[in-house]
């Protein structure tokens, strides 16, 4: 719940935006991570999920769309480890 004129920030994991690291990113989130995580957790099934799951989480640009299209001002994002993580902000509308 956020009141009117209140501030929103989401941090997500995001979409590599550098036509050149983007593959191997990819490459690494899904030859790596999954296996690291049944290293450490005992749980690939749940970083295969993850690695998944961030494919599916709209792109920066349509996750800006989305939160105008909602009624959201000044809509921006900062891509954080080139694109890897971004935070997106913005202002519930007044009316």
């Amino acid at each position: 719940v956020l009141k009117p004129g209140g501030r929103f920030f989401c941090l997500e994991f995001s979409r590599v935006e550098n036509p050149l690291l983007g593959p191997l990113y990819d490459l690494y989130s899904f030859n790596v991570i999954p296996p690291m995580g049944e290293l450490v957790a005992q749980n690939r099934d749940a970083y295969q999920y993850l690695v998944e799951s961030i494919r599916k989480h709209p792109p920066q640009q349509e996750l800006k769309r989305l939160m105008i299209q909602s009624g959201f001002t000044s809509v921006q994002y900062e891509n954080l480890s080139m694109g890897i993580v971004a935070i997106h902000s913005g202002f519930k509308s007044v009316d």
